[in-house]
């Protein structure tokens, strides 16, 4: 017979057991199948080597994850910004589900990449261009600890990042661990992400391109070379603004074609970015804070490939991105793409920074914003 000691001895284990199962099931996220691959390799001579050895660059490491129950018609493609890789999207710093997960848990399949020349996808000394990196301080500074700096005004508005966001850190450590040396030129980058990634789309088909950072001008020129293989761009603090750097000096000259740095297509065409005649949006130009907003002097020329693929700008309340991202979407909106933009605070997300996706509330973000726009968008 067992006392009531004992009893309590068995609950107490049952309960201890049933805890562990369920921290463990929730660790383990959706059932997957997962598989991953190169594509867009170019065969090159091995530098210094004049005997017809060749080495291969501008491939691109690829993850295709796919649940066990696909319930969507379209997988969404996710790329990095600069100094991340496809990690970005697979959990958080702190353990918790990320993106991928969320979006496998609604149907999805998931395509994530490594940008060229970045992480997985190699670097050939010799052949690809200068990389730099990004100091703990930087990271810091910009994305995980913005209100301890105060770089610009919303940045003390910062509340979601897990941790305290400074080096020593065990979430930030394992956050800035996880950097990669990135190539310096994004005019080379963009270069051969179009190659690449093009190839890619050329062999899945369409897509959901989803984008962070520096890779929201690969939105405008994927969606540029293969407007029928993506069908809605989803741009999480697409870098900007149009025609020059802000903020953060050198306020330099950048993305001479409005928002990318390689051509895209106009309507009428352009010759060169010199026939692109910027002018100053003086309602969004705050020389305080170091941002000058440029549009198109009227006419403005129309981006004619992406007139037909509904795009999404999310920015959060606390990021540098809030300063600007509304002159990008207005240069966007004046060439005539279908342009919507999220500000996260005003639908009741609030304290967000930069690395939106794998802050505190990112899953909120996920369901309520891109899950919801897809579902109107493509879904509907």
């Amino acid at each position: 017979m067992f006392t009531s000691l004992s009893v309590v001895c068995i609950l107490t284990l049952l309960q201890l057991s049933t805890t562990c199962i369920s921290s463990h099931t929730q660790l383990q996220g959706t059932l997957h199948r997962r598989n991953y691959f190169y594509i867009g390799e170019q065969y090159v001579n091995t530098p210094g080597t004049n005997n017809g050895s060749e080495i291969a660059f501008g491939q691109i490491y690829v993850e295709h994850l796919v649940p066990a129950t696909v319930t969507q018609s379209l997988p969404v493609l996710m790329i990095h910004g600069h100094g991340m890789t496809g990690t970005n999207f697979l959990n958080t710093p702190d353990g918790r589900l990320g993106w991928a997960d969320y979006f496998m848990n609604q149907g999805f399949e998931i395509y994530i990449v490594d940008q060229p020349s970045r992480g997985r996808s190699a670097w050939q000394m010799g052949v690809d261009g200068d990389q730099s990196d990004f100091d703990a301080t930087y990271i810091s500074s910009h994305f995980t600890a913005v209100e301890k700096f105060n770089l610009w005004p919303q940045a003390a508005l910062h509340t979601q990042w897990p941790g305290n966001g400074t080096a020593g850190d065990p979430i930030f450590d394992n956050f800035y661990a996880s950097t990669m040396p990135s190539l310096v030129s994004d005019k080379e980058s963009s270069i051969k992400v179009k190659k690449a990634i093009g190839k890619l789309l050329d062999d899945i088909g369409p897509v959901i391109l989803l984008t962070h950072s520096q890779s929201g001008q690969y939105g405008w020129i994927l969606g540029d070379f293969r407007p029928s293989l993506i069908k809605t761009i989803i741009a999480l603090e697409p870098i900007g603004p149009p025609f020059i750097n802000a903020v953060f000096p050198p306020l330099t000259p950048a993305r001479p074609f409005g928002l990318t740095e390689i051509p895209v297509t106009y309507s009428p065409p352009v010759s060169s970015s010199c026939d692109l005649k910027p002018e100053i949006v003086p309602a969004l130009t705050n020389a305080s804070l170091g941002t000058t907003c440029f549009r198109q002097a009227a006419p403005a020329r129309q981006l004619v490939n992406l007139k037909e693929i509904p795009t999404l700008v999310v920015t959060s309340e606390s990021s540098y991105h809030a300063i600007y991202d509304s002159c990008t979407v207005e240069y966007l909106a004046q060439a005539g793409v279908p342009v919507t933009h999220v500000e996260l605070a005003d639908v009741g997300i609030k304290g967000n920074a930069h690395m939106m996706f794998m802050e505190k509330n990112g899953l909120e973000i996920a369901e309520k914003v891109v899950l919801e726009w897809i579902q109107n968008t493509v879904n509907k």
